[in-house]
Formats: C-alpha cells, structure tokens, sequence
C-alpha cells in the first residue's frame, strides 16, 4: 500500500509538471505570434513618423510663399506654378526672381534711345523642313537644318526652332498685341539671340496655313514632322525695323544676357487663326518685368 502511494505521488507530480510545461510553451508562443503581429503595425507607425519628418524638413526649406509640393513641379502659366513662383520653384529657376535683366518689358517708343551706328538686322532665311511639337507651355517649330541666320551686330546666329505667345509677351507703349512670334537663335560661342514679332488680329495668314493644318491640340511625346517645308521669310513682315535691348529667356529657367530684337512692325492673322491657338494655350504669356536701368535701343530710321 505504501509503495502505491510513492508511486500516485510521483505521477501526480510528473502530471503536474508537464502540465506547467505546457502552459509556459502556450504562453511563449502566443506572445511571439502577438510581437509578430504588432511588428508591423509599429513598423507601419514608423514609417508614418519618418514620413512626417522629412516632409517637415522639407517643408521648412521651401519659400514660404510657394507651396511645399511645388519643387517638383513643372512650371506652368497659372496657379501655384504660375509666373509669380518660377523663382521658387528649383534653384535653377531663381534668376527668374532674382535676376535684373528679366524679360519681357514695355516698349515706351518715347523712351528708346536711338543709335544712329546701330547696323541694319539682317536675315538669311530660307524655305525650310521642321517639326512640330506642342510641348505643353506652346507650339514650336523646330527647324531640321542650321541654314537659316540672322546676323546682329557682326555675330551670325543660327535659327533653332520659332513659337507663340497668347497674348504677346512684351507690350507696346503699355498694350500687348493679341500674339507674339519669337524666332531662337544660337551663335557658335552658344549666345542666345531672340527676334520677337508682334502680331495683330486683322486679314488672315497663309504664310502659317501649314502650321495651322498641324496644330498638335494635346502635348506631344515626339516631334510630328510637318508636310509642307516652311517658307521662313514669308513668316515676317517687310519692313524689319527693330528695337533691341538686353533680356532674358521668358520661361524657366530665366537665363540672361539674351539679345533681344523686336520688331517694330507687326504681322497679321486672322480672329480664327488666333482663336485657334488660343483654344490650346488661352494664356501662355509672361507678365512683363521691371526694365530697372537698361537702355532700349532703337534703329536709326532711314
């Protein structure tokens, strides 16, 4: 009798152990499933966290004036990518809003200092082949040969590629024309030379009739070739009497130290040619900026 109950003891106690063994491997594993189950909600919240912080870093390094998403943003026209925040919106954009030789200005006629030695603007343009493209800020046309000059003060520069402002970028006597044709040139020591020519709402232009019939209505992936070559001289008008001053590029990033030749008479084109652009760009014009102590120089009139 006494041996049986030796013998129930030691199975009630190897009962009992096993049973503690078992509650604490339980208690292991369902503590371990539960960190794995926090794990990644905290890592989540982490996430968010770090998320925070570099975005407060961010935001604390961006002009208060601009909002902070606007860094990586393209530049447009409007909003708060507009103009007004070119400037802001990449470091290579600041001379938009730091630089002192901005274009486009007005053109105050009884302002502009005549130069009776200025030399006449010369152009060596020619029918030629181009593509065109709707690269989201206008229509360019870029030209498929380096043929094509213009030769002011001595320097030859080659046309690149031609677009449209509506309405025009520089005003006249403190009015804009109702679009504005800028033709860009490059010299060989990379210098940049720009001949604008205002253009006026009155017959139609058949000289742009094979731009018109292509106009890209949507932004474009790849330059579309055009089907007819571009009769480049018939793009402007006869008399190329010029004013000229030392500008800027009127998109980002600014850039200075542009020639800039206006002419002073402009070229027609119909209501519904300009209507036409315009439904692409309603309004794809720089507003004009402060000509400070620049000389506006005028052609002596034969």
């Amino acid at each position: 009798m006494q041996e049986n109950g030796r013998k129930k003891t030691v199975i009630h106690r190897c009962r009992l152990t096993f049973i503690a063994v078992l509650i604490t491997l339980t208690t292991a594993c369902s503590n371990e499933q539960l960190q794995q189950v926090n794990e990644p909600q905290n890592s989540q919240v982490n996430h968010v966290n770090q998320h925070n912080t570099n975005t407060s870093n961010v935001n604390s390094s961006i002009d208060s004036a601009v909002p902070a998403q606007a860094h990586t943003m393209h530049w447009s026209y409007e909003g708060e990518t507009g103009p007004e925040y070119w400037g802001a919106l990449e470091d290579d954009y600041s001379t938009c809003k730091r630089g002192q030789l901005q274009s486009p200005i007005n053109i105050e006629h009884n302002k502009l200092t005549t130069v009776n030695d200025l030399q006449p603007l010369k152009l060596n343009y020619h029918t030629s082949k181009a593509h065109i493209v709707n690269n989201g800020h206008t229509i360019q046309l870029n030209i498929d040969n380096n043929s094509n000059q213009m030769i002011l003060e001595d320097t030859k520069y080659t046309l690149n590629q031609f677009h449209f402002h509506h309405p025009s970028e520089h005003q006249i006597d403190g009015k804009h024309t109702e679009m504005e044709l800028h033709l860009v040139h490059k010299s060989e020591t990379g210098q940049t030379a720009v001949l604008g020519v205002p253009i006026i709402s009155e017959q139609e232009n058949e000289a742009f009739e094979s731009i018109w019939n292509q106009l890209p209505q949507q932004e474009t992936k790849e330059p579309i070739s055009l089907e007819q070559p571009i009769d480049i001289p018939s793009l402007l008008p006869t008399d190329l009497h010029s004013i000229r001053y030392t500008g800027s590029l009127t998109t980002p990033p600014c850039s200075e130290e542009v020639s800039w030749v206006v002419l002073d008479h402009p070229i027609e084109m119909s209501q519904a040619q300009i209507a036409k652009f315009a439904e692409i760009f309603p309004d794809n014009h720089r507003p004009i900026q402060p000509l400070l102590d620049r000389s506006v120089q005028s052609e002596r009139v034969e």
